[in-house]
């Protein structure tokens, strides 16, 4: 990194942060840092601060980082190396060393200790004005939602494809870095002028966004069930965001209302990408879905609908799945086929679910993120997750739990009349079954839905 290139930005977790300027410097990777120049390593740290610290030092550096996701399994570690052709990993110093394989393994630590020999010069990513040594590759596994994961092979140019010029913007998160989204709010902040905030690991929702009002971000990204939760938050109104940014599960009318109820002056707007597609538009105009006349209009992102499904092209797609027998990522006209099912409803295509996640009743598919829908968009409802139940007739039914709004008593009056409205706005079939009231809704990882039964 150029000295002065971070202008005292750096990068906030809740027990670190990491000063840009100091990587001029200083290392996370200690005396092995040498060791990983050229390499293809895997990137295995429990700690999002570190991986943070790891990612800036080996773009550019290393010749591929392969990302593992948080609650990565290690007795998985054996399989990823070989598909990903690593040999070097870099591992949570706190913790001991795995049983890898590898001639290479290269604890991370924070805080940075001193560099024992100066700094090889500065890629891209962590400084201005020089060239990267190597374009390292970005290797990410999908989230496995429609099958086993496969794992993709992005560049820093398919990564910030979608990034355009734009006034400091002080950048937070509630994903994690080591995922798509939270990868490109990462990058999107690192190619700024300002800092970052990132969520830690069992924190809160109350305590990040108490963290974020006193870092003064403007600028906030997260899945619609992590601003569901934040609607639901006695902390809510604590920030005055500028941006509201919803990405990676569909955006519904109800979430887009309440967040403009809730921050009257931010733009709200949802974003679509996926891992192997990349960044394909963001929408800030309110409503549900994209407008139809994204569809065969030309420019840097190209879209279609074949049967159902909606393909993306850009610069900003992957540039192949990695590992044996990995299937083309794209087909002969450079379409990536998303899954992620789409109807025309007048001017405008709705997301309706994913291909592989339909519920089967009696041979009629639902797919639950539509039924969700229909019952978020009760007055009482924050929301909803739809799953199938079991039935010895159908197959399957559509049951659902579901999260009132704040002060509203749950009571089988109430159950009934949800059902009800979900009757009327749905086909029968559609229409759930059985409902509970939960609490609150089980979220994986990366801050979706969970949905299984």
């Amino acid at each position: 990194m150029e000295a002065g290139a971070g202008r005292g930005r750096g990068i906030a977790t809740r027990e670190w942060r990491l000063g840009l300027d100091d990587f001029a410097s200083a290392t996370s990777l200690g005396a092995d840092l040498p060791r990983l120049e050229g390499r293809s390593v895997v990137l295995a740290v429990g700690d999002m601060a570190k991986a943070a610290a790891a990612l800036i030092e080996l773009d550019g550096f290393a010749r591929r980082i392969v990302l593992c996701p948080p609650g990565f399994e290690t007795r998985g570690l054996d399989a990823l190396i070989r598909d990903a052709e690593a040999d070097a990993l870099v591992y949570d110093g706190d913790e001991a060393a795995p049983s890898a394989r590898l001639d290479c393994l290269a604890p991370c630590r924070l805080p940075l200790e001193p560099l024992r020999s100066p700094r090889p010069p500065s890629p891209r990513l962590r400084g201005e004005g020089r060239s990267r040594r190597l374009a390292t590759e970005w290797v990410m596994p999908t989230s496995g939602t429609s099958g086993p994961p496969k794992m993709v092979v992005h560049n820093l140019a398919t990564l910030t494809g979608a990034f355009r010029p734009a006034p400091a913007q002080a950048w937070a998160t509630f994903y994690d870095i080591r995922r798509y989204g939270g990868l490109q709010i990462f990058l999107r902040a690192l190619a700024g002028t300002e800092s970052l905030t990132l969520s830690g690991a069992g924190e809160s929702v109350e305590a990040f966004l108490i963290r974020l009002g006193e870092a003064g971000a403007q600028h906030i990204s997260g899945t619609p069930s992590h601003w569901r939760k934040i609607l639901m938050s006695g902390q809510a109104r604590r920030n005055a965001p500028e941006t509201v940014r919803l990405s990676g599960e569909i955006a519904d009318d109800s979430v887009l209302a309440a967040l403009r109820a809730l921050y009257p002056t931010a733009r709200v707007e949802h974003a679509y990408a996926s891992t192997e597609a990349g960044v394909a538009f963001a929408v800030g105009d309110g409503r549900a879905g994209f407008p139809a006349s994204l569809i065969d209009a030309g420019g840097e992102v190209a879209l279609k609908v074949v049967e159902g499904s909606l393909r993306i092209r850009s610069n900003r797609t992957a540039l192949r799945y990695v590992g044996p027998d990995a299937p083309p990522l794209h087909d002969a006209d450079g379409f990536v086929d998303t899954g992620d099912m789409v109807e025309r409803r007048g001017d405008r295509y709705l997301f309706v679910g994913r291909r592989g996640g339909v519920i089967n009743v009696g041979g009629a598919k639902v797919h639950p993120e539509e039924v969700e829908a229909a019952i978020n968009a009760h007055a009482a409802v924050r929301a909803s997750r739809v799953f199938a139940r079991k039935n010895p007739i159908t197959g399957a039914l559509v049951a659902a739990e579901v999260v009132l709004r704040e002060g509203v008593a749950a009571n089988d009056d109430l159950s009934r009349d949800i059902l009800s409205s979900c009757r009327v706005a749905l086909p029968a079939h559609k229409a759930p079954s059985f409902l509970r009231f939960v609490e609150e809704l089980s979220m994986t990882s990366g801050g979706k839905l969970a949905r299984h039964g």
